[in-house]
C-alpha cells in the first residue's frame, strides 16, 4: 500500500481504539508508518482523514453481509421480507459484541460533528452512499436497484432504526430489541394498515429475494 491507503487503515485502527477526541495525528502516523506531512497532503487534514476513516470502518461492517459472506448467504434463505427483516436485525445485533467500538464512535460522531465540519461535510457526502446500502441490504436487492428517492425514503428510516437500535444496545443490552421484537413490531405496523403493501413516492418497494 501506498502512504494515503495506508493513512486510512491507520486513522480507522486509532478510532476504533481511541475515538475521535483522543486520537491525534501523531497517533495516526505511528499507526500507518508514515509522516506528518502526508496527512495533509493526501487528505488535506487529520480531521478529514479521520472523517473518511469512519466512513470505511462502517464500509468494512456492511460488507460483512454482502451475497459472497457466510451471512449474506444465510440471508438469502429467508422466506419473505418481514424474515429477512428479521434475520438481518438478527445478525446485527450477534456482531454487535465484537462491533461495540464502532457504535461507540458512531455515537461519538454524531455529538461532535457540530464542531468538526471537515468531519460533518464528509459525512455528508457519504450518507446517501450508506442510505442506498441498507435498502440493499433489508431487502436483498443490488445497490443498482435502489434509486434517489428510495434512499432518501426508506433508506433514511433503515439509518434511523440502525442508530436508534445500536444506542438502546449501548445503554442497556438487556431492555434492547432482538431481531424478533422488531420483526414483531412491523407485523403489528402492518396488520394496522391492514397489511397494505409498502409504497414509496417513486412505487412499491421492492421485496426481498
Amino acid at each position: 500500500m501506498g502512504h494515503r491507503e495506508d493513512l486510512l487503515e491507520g486513522a480507522k485502527r486509532c478510532l476504533l481504539e481511541k475515538g475521535f477526541a483522543r486520537t491525534s495525528a501523531r497517533d495516526i502516523v505511528a499507526a500507518s508508518g508514515t509522516n506528518l506531512a502526508s496527512i495533509g497532503y493526501h487528505y488535506g487534514s487529520k480531521d478529514a482523514l479521520l472523517a473518511q476513516a469512519y466512513v470505511q470502518a462502517i464500509q468494512d461492517w456492511a460488507d460483512e453481509f454482502e451475497p459472497d459472506t457466510a451471512i449474506g448467504a444465510d440471508l438469502e434463505s429467508a422466506e419473505s421480507a418481514i424474515d429477512r427483516f428479521e434475520m438481518v436485525w438478527n445478525r446485527i445485533i450477534e456482531l454487535f459484541p465484537a462491533r461495540k467500538s464502532l457504535w461507540v464512535l458512531s455515537v461519538e460522531v454524531a455529538v461532535r460533528a457540530e464542531k468538526l465540519p471537515d468531519v460533518r461535510e464528509g459525512l455528508s457526502r457519504a450518507q446517501p452512499f450508506g442510505w442506498s446500502a441498507l435498502v440493499a441490504l433489508f431487502h436483498g436487492i443490488d445497490e443498482s436497484e435502489v434509486d434517489e428517492q428510495l434512499a432518501m425514503t426508506l433508506g433514511q428510516l433503515y439509518a434511523a432504526l440502525l442508530n436508534g437500535v445500536m444506542s438502546l444496545w449501548l445503554f442497556s443490552p438487556e431492555t434492547a430489541p432482538s431481531g424478533r421484537n422488531l420483526a414483531e413490531a412491523m407485523r403489528a405496523m402492518l396488520a394496522l394498515h391492514g397489511g397494505e403493501a409498502a409504497v414509496g413516492p417513486g412505487g412499491p418497494v421492492p421485496a426481498a429475494r
